[in-house]
């Protein structure tokens, strides 16, 4: 970059730097952006295909997730990384919609870049789409439909219709069961409190979808630490423990000579004698398992089998606080303040084989504020992509539960939503008035991709959506399997309130700040920089 001042140039960037101005820096980044949308449109809906995504390592993974799809294609282009916030956002707050999200966010750019063709300046189309944005927050919140915690079938519908399209579907019913059994028994119900967290999966391959379970308790993924131990313990009274049931070592530098034999029984003696009142002290307190989040000697081992307590070392910290919150224990990190107050109760403790590992039951939690929902499936693949729709419906019944309000799906909300932007957008004068027309357009991207997706027409099916609802209809929604409209809500095809909202705001958000871009500047001396030439070079 330089300026011709008195015949000599003035550089200000680097040699390697390279600059993109104006239209030519809108249009790569909004290329980029459309082609992100594009990898994970196919996905969408009951018929949306997968992804065969292999690593440098030869890993496969298969799904038709979005932020998988999108985490494992490791973009590199700077507009197509804030896409990838988008789904990264859209996870994080409920743990689904992600494909819609980006989807939404493409097709906000593409009709974006009509405006521009048309000589609206950038700033006046991101007004506008703010203004789109808000109205259709006020819009979904009118036609959501109220919830109550009590009614199972309906949460059951939302986690079902999470799943519809996924490898889980074929299991969908009993699996949709074991979700919402799993989000209420978690839930705080005074403060409405959900902490996902508190539910645990554990995947495991061998038998079928079907065969997955739900423990009222925790599962974890280790066995007993010596043989000898009983293998079953009923009316467990468990201690939860964060320090090493071994001898301390010395934190300084320090040597100890022996000269006389003797003194070397005696050493050996005291060292017994410590590991025995370790033991002494947990049998005292009337625990008969230990969970150790840290190491257990190999004498301590064989003394807690003396006693027929069962033991397991080395438990993540995050399998420890969801053991305390299962069975009520209190994790303790000095064992001279252990009592029988601290131990926790779980009906029964037992070690199974489940395939060809060894796993740890603990099971008959009183009141369980965790539980451990159990995938199975044939293949890796398979569990794998089960355990990713069945994060999925948690989410989605999180959401209903937490706020109360859910929304018709198969592109019965968008149709409505676009409706009622249009409308307002009447109401507008100025530019900003296309903008708003835009973003109802993009907005019906949704309903036109579940049509194509499953080989119908777009036009067609958006023309008969529309026709529905304005007779009337509020819940419009396309049937994929037969091509006609159906009321989604009496279908059973139902989302919550929060995948949309939150969609729309992060997808609109990231689409206004792509179009206020106008120079880019990429200073780097590495060889393989990121390209802004476009996306197949960038990603």
């Amino acid at each position: 970059m330089s300026e011709q001042g008195n015949n000599s140039p003035v550089y200000i960037l680097s040699e390697d730097s390279r600059r993109t101005v104006g239209k030519a820096a809108q249009r790569n980044n909004i290329m980029a952006a459309r082609l992100v949308a594009e990898t994970v449109k196919s996905t969408l809906g009951p018929k949306g295909m997968d992804k065969m995504l292999v690593d440098s390592l030869g890993e496969v993974v298969i799904t038709n997730d979005g932020v998988t799809i999108l985490e494992e294609m490791q973009v590199e282009h700077p507009a197509a990384k804030m896409i990838v916030e988008v789904a990264k956002t859209q996870e994080n707050e409920i743990g689904d919609g992600t494909t819609t999200a980006v989807i939404l966010a493409g097709e906000l750019l593409k009709n974006a870049e009509h405006l521009l063709d048309k000589e609206i300046h950038p700033t006046i189309i991101a007004r506008g789409y703010r203004l789109a944005a808000s109205e259709c927050q006020k819009i979904l919140h009118n036609i959501a439909e109220n919830v109550k915690i009590g009614e199972d079938k309906f949460l059951m519908n939302i986690a079902s219709t999470a799943m519809t399209g996924k490898g889980a579907e074929v299991a969908k019913e009993v699996l949709s069961s074991l979700v919402v059994k799993a989000v209420k028994q978690v839930m705080d119900s005074d403060e409405n409190y959900i902490n996902t967290d508190s539910i645990k999966i554990e995947k495991r391959t061998g038998g079928c979808i079907e065969n997955s379970e739900l423990v009222q308790g925790i599962i974890l993924d280790k066995e007993r630490v010596h043989s000898a131990m009983p293998r079953i313990v009923e009316n467990a009274k468990i201690a939860l423990l964060d320090i090493a049931l071994e001898v301390k070592n010395l934190e300084t530098d320090a040597k100890i000579e022996i000269n006389d034999p003797t003194k070397m029984r005696e050493f050996f003696a005291m060292e017994e004698s410590m590991l025995r009142e370790i033991v002494e002290k947990v049998y005292t307190s009337g625990a008969n398992v230990v969970f150790c989040q840290k190491g257990i000697d190999d004498l301590v081992q064989h003394f807690l089998a003396k006693k027929e307590i069962f033991a397991c070392r080395r438990v993540k910290k995050s399998d420890m606080d969801k053991l305390a919150r299962a069975t009520g224990a209190n994790v303790i990190s000095n064992l001279d303040d252990l009592s029988s107050k601290d131990l926790g109760f779980s009906a029964r403790v037992e070690e199974k084989k489940i395939g060809d590992e060894a796993m740890t039951f603990v099971t008959g939690c009183k009141k369980a504020k965790a539980v451990t929902l159990l995938v199975r499936g044939g293949t890796e693949h398979v569990v794998d992509e089960a355990e990713r729709a069945v994060k999925d419906a948690i989410g989605d019944v999180s959401a209903t539960l937490r706020d109360g309000k859910a929304v018709g799906g198969a592109g019965a909300c968008e149709i409505a939503v676009a409706d009622g932007l249009r409308k307002f957008a009447k109401k507008l004068s100025g530019r900003e008035r296309l903008a708003v027309e835009s973003f109802a357009n993009s907005i019906e991207v949704i309903p036109e991709t579940l049509a194509e997706n499953s080989g119908l027409d777009p036009i067609d099916s958006l023309t008969i959506m529309k026709a529905s609802y304005t007779d009337g209809q509020k819940w419009s929604g396309l049937d994929v399997f037969t091509g006609k409209v159906m009321d989604s809500w009496k279908k059973g095809v139902i989302e919550p309130l929060k995948i949309k909202t939150q969609a729309i705001q992060s997808a609109s958000e990231v689409a206004e700040m792509i179009l206020r871009i106008d120079d880019v500047l990429l200073s780097s001396k590495k060889e393989n920089a990121p390209r802004m030439a476009g996306m197949e070079e960038g990603m």
